[in-house]
């Protein structure tokens, strides 16, 4: 009973940090944008969103720690891919990868108060119902790495609610990657599922670990090795994860 209460008593303390925190960071994130372009204001856009998670962690009690970043090539655009299993993710990786760089997102999370005012802005959003929105949203993946920016996609589509250790890979990032010939960055979020199963919005105070893998380079691949490609990557990560020791 008295575990309950003390956990009541953390998520309203947590929600209570989430909304503050991101209220102060709203006009940070979305100014530098609005008055300097795109271009010019996405690293600071990008500086700020990664102190919001920052100050989240440390306000919630959420650890976020990022193991083999100093192995990622720097000035190098990647496809990032990742398992999704919570909404504590998002915080994750935003922290973990260096530089800026443009999520793919669903649209649905726009209608989250206060975050869905910053989300435009940071975040490449596709209606998974809307054809037209799927080919507009691969277009702008790939003019941000035709300008040298990173984007990062969760190639399950979803979070997942399963006892699998992945779903299965949808084939949007490996397509992006070959017609762009950009490496892709396979990298896992470990015990986010631990910490808030996506079933059950009560989060817990811990550690979240952020992991990336080796890059695959995709110099010479075509649309044919797709299959290949997806698997090669969807091993990895299955496999960090399932030999992950926390």
């Amino acid at each position: 009973m008295l575990k309950k209460i003390i956990l009541k008593i953390y998520l309203v303390w947590s929600v209570f940090n989430f909304s503050i925190i991101m209220t102060l960071s709203l006009p940070l994130i979305v100014l530098p944008i609005v008055l300097l372009g795109e271009k010019k204001g996405g690293p600071i856009a990008y500086f700020f969103l990664k102190c919001w998670g920052f100050l989240f962690g440390v306000c919630s009690g959420i650890r976020f720690k990022t193991l083999n970043r100093s192995d990622i090539p720097p000035n190098q655009a990647f496809v990032y891919v990742c398992n999704h299993n919570s909404y504590l993710d998002s915080p994750a990786f935003v922290l973990a990868i260096p530089g800026q760089f443009r999520p793919l997102g669903k649209v649905e999370m726009k209608k989250i108060p206060i975050f869905g005012w910053i989300y435009p802005y940071v975040v490449i959003m596709v209606d998974r119902n809307s054809l037209e929105s799927k080919r507009r949203s691969m277009r702008q993946l790939k003019e941000k790495l035709a300008e040298g920016i990173s984007v990062f996609i969760f190639p399950e589509g979803k979070m997942n609610q399963s006892p699998d250790t992945l779903l299965s890979f949808q084939d949007g990032a490996f397509r992006i990657a070959i017609e762009t010939q950009t490496p892709i960055m396979p990298m896992v979020i470990l015990n986010s599922r631990k910490l808030m199963p996506r079933y059950e919005f009560q989060p817990h105070p811990g550690t979240i670990y952020t992991k990336f893998l080796t890059p695959v380079e995709t110099n010479g691949l075509k649309l044919a090795d797709l299959p290949q490609l997806k698997e090669q990557v969807k091993i990895m990560m299955k496999e960090a994860i399932e030999q992950a020791e926390l």
